[in-house]
């Protein structure tokens, strides 16, 4: 079975790889990770000098690498027996993650919800409804409401 489980760093995300991880899995089964990084809106950053900028893109590249790796840790310490391969995509993570279950032939995409409300939700939209309404396999979408509803008002 391929597992497709979108990481982000957050509670939310954390809990979805738990959830990966305590499942018995068929034999041959693999786990993708991947994390969207964002693209970078340049025009706010109008007249940064160009090293500036480089290390600043360089410093969240560098965090985004460090989320998924340590979202690989822990589902490698969890679930030895389920090969993992992390992989660290530039762009909008809806578009991001879709793609990829698309080109792997993903059976399953997995994602944790932020559970934003309402009014949240319009401005930020939400990556698991969208994945949910869009995706080409069976998604699950893990929410542990205490924790998410703490990081989402952070």
């Amino acid at each position: 079975m391929k597992i497709l489980v979108a990481v982000d760093g957050s509670p939310c995300s954390e809990a979805a790889v738990a959830e990966v991880a305590r499942r018995p899995w068929p034999a041959g089964s693999e786990v993708r990770l991947i994390l969207a990084d964002p693209p970078t809106d340049r025009s706010f950053l109008r007249g940064v000098p160009s090293d500036v900028l480089n290390e600043f893109l360089q410093s969240q590249r560098a965090e985004a690498r460090q989320r998924l790796d340590a979202a690989a840790a822990l589902l490698t310490k969890s679930a030895p027996a389920l090969p993992v391969v992390p992989l660290l995509k530039e762009g909008w993570p809806k578009d991001v993650i879709l793609d990829e279950a698309e080109r792997w032939g993903a059976d399953l995409i997995v994602v944790g919800s932020h559970g934003y409300g309402t009014l949240k939700r319009l401005f930020l939209g939400s990556v698991s409804l969208a994945v949910a309404t869009h995706a080409p396999c069976s998604v699950e979408i893990v929410r542990v409401k205490t924790e998410c509803a703490s990081s989402a008002t952070e």
